[in-house]
């Protein structure tokens, strides 16, 4: 069995931000020499996710508005700590915080418009996503 780890480090300029990682995901595939098998990809941060959709502008736009009406920036309790993040919190449950894709004859067995998204909710600071790619 063959593996490979790698961190992706983000600091997005704008605090809600979704940065397509495909390309990059795709390299690591490569670069792991797995043909068949699993890539996950797991923001390592509790107010960022993995979102796996469309490249379309639009669609990208309707989806952070989408998850402000679910968990608008509101007076939560978690600020009660001195954070000022709790909807980015929310947020990234909505989201979901990785997704496991699979690789098919060495490439990432994606559907015709299934493009992978670092989901930024609280940015302008340094945060890690882990990618980690096992099979044969």
């Amino acid at each position: 069995m063959k593996s490979l780890t790698e961190y992706l480090w983000f600091e997005t300029k704008k605090r809600k931000e979704l940065v397509n990682v495909t390309q990059t995901i795709e390299g690591l595939v490569r670069k792991s020499g797995v043909k068949e098998g699993f890539c996950l990809v797991s923001a390592m941060h509790i107010t960022a996710g993995i979102w796996v959709n469309d490249e379309e502008e639009g669609l990208k736009q309707d989806f952070i508005e989408w998850t402000e009406k679910l968990a608008p920036f509101a007076d939560y309790r978690h600020h009660r700590t001195g954070e000022d993040n709790g909807d980015a919190h929310l947020k990234r449950t909505l989201t979901g915080h990785q997704v496991m894709l699979p690789v098919t004859d060495s490439k990432l067995d994606l559907g015709p418009w299934e493009q992978i998204f670092y989901a930024e909710f609280d940015g302008a600071r340094r945060k890690r996503v882990v990618v980690k790619i096992l099979g044969d």
